[in-house]
């Protein structure tokens, strides 16, 4: 289970997101056409983008993704405690005391400046164990990882550790998915200038990666020895600019079902701090979502949903745990499915389109929801 709420003896509640399996498979034979031989490490962080950490990287592992990647040492603990035995690396950057922790579970840690590195060959000398390590180079993305005109430092360090073994080199984009390639160019010639160490010393070439979602759509000289697709595996592009070079389909569905309906008289004002007022005599459903469930505050009086196909409008505030929707002079009954992201009856609702209603991103509205909506698997 990821979360308690996957139990389904008390998973009753009408909202649901809806996982499509189909369509994570096209995804994935999709991104593999694209890439040939480079090796998938499909990204499952943040609860694998919203749709649940454990069946989906499960799922990806079954239609050929060869590694995992997560931000947070709990995730991979999490993904192994689920018996899954591929390759997993921790992106995201590690504290001393955790580094045991990642040795105990077989996960791939980010050395991401010479004291960490050291930190890891001594925490694996005193434990009697290898390291299984991948070099984090700063190639203009400004987080974690060493600068790219210091790398070979990292590299000299590499070299001299004793209880560690080198599994990658890597960095990542910070705009691939823009439609001015400037930028990525040169993070790129950073990348394998640095990379020319190996060779210019007799050492063999580690696994070289650095190209997430944007960079597999329109940067092909990107893709090295391994790819990392994050959005992409489930159906959303990175940017409004970037090139659709893969065909791509939706793999999350957010649904719920009416479970209020009342005739609200014209002058009558409804929700937190009375923001919408009926304009005439209106009929109004009772939705059982609301921000406590990721179904973005910001939505209100901006976003739509579907009812038979159908879009009608979000009215007042939406409220932590339900929200509003005017349908007219239109019928809807206690138990009837809205949809609120996904398609219903030849109609659809993007998360791109929630993210603009937003102001923000389509990674946002992904990983906002949280884990109180029970997933459900559809094959």
């Amino acid at each position: 289970m990821d979360s308690l709420f996957d139990d389904g003896s008390i998973a009753l509640r009408p909202t649901v997101i809806d996982v499509d399996c189909g369509a994570l498979r096209h995804n994935i034979a999709q991104i593999r056409a694209r890439v040939g031989s480079a090796r998938i490490m499909g990204t499952v962080k943040a609860n694998a983008y919203g749709h649940g950490l454990i069946r989906t990287a499960q799922e990806l592992l079954s239609c050929g993704v060869d590694e995992l990647g997560v931000a947070f040492l709990e995730e991979g603990i999490a993904l192994r405690r689920a018996g899954i035995t591929a390759p997993v690396l921790v992106l995201g950057g590690i504290i001393g005391n955790q580094i045991s922790h990642f040795l105990e579970h077989d996960l791939q840690i980010t050395a991401s400046s010479v004291y960490k590195l050291r930190q890891i060959d001594e925490t694996a000398a005193a434990m009697g164990r290898r390291a299984q390590v991948q070099l984090k180079i700063d190639t203009g993305m400004g987080r974690i990882g060493i600068r790219h005109e210091n790398a070979v430092m990292l590299f000299d360090a590499m070299r001299e550790a004793r209880h560690a073994d080198l599994c990658g080199v890597y960095s990542h984009f910070a705009a691939s998915h823009d439609a001015d390639p400037a930028f990525t160019k040169l993070q790129l010639q950073r990348f394998m200038e640095v990379l020319d160490y190996f060779p210019r010393n007799g050492l063999p070439m580690p696994v070289r990666h650095i190209a997430n979602s944007g960079a597999i759509l329109q940067h092909e000289d990107a893709i090295l020895d391994m790819v990392r697709p994050g959005i992409m595996m489930y159906g959303v592009y990175p940017g409004p600019d970037v090139l659709r070079s893969v065909a791509l389909r939706p793999v999350l569905a957010m649904r719920t079902r009416v479970v209020y309906f009342k005739v609200v008289r014209a002058g009558t004002a409804i929700g937190y701090d009375h923001t919408w007022t009926a304009e005439r005599d209106t009929r109004v459903v009772t939705l059982p979502v609301g921000y406590g469930d990721g179904y973005a505050r910001a939505l209100s009086n901006r976003g739509d949903v579907l009812i038979h196909g159908k879009r009608y409008p979000i009215v007042g505030r939406i409220s932590m745990d339900q929200c509003m929707v005017d349908i007219g002079s239109d019928s809807a009954y206690n138990g009837d499915e809205v949809t609120l992201i996904g398609a219903q009856d030849g109609a659809r609702i993007t998360v791109e389109e929630l993210a603009e209603h937003c102001d923000t991103i389509p990674y946002e509205i992904l990983t906002m929801i949280n884990t109180r909506v029970p997933r459900r698997y559809l094959p």
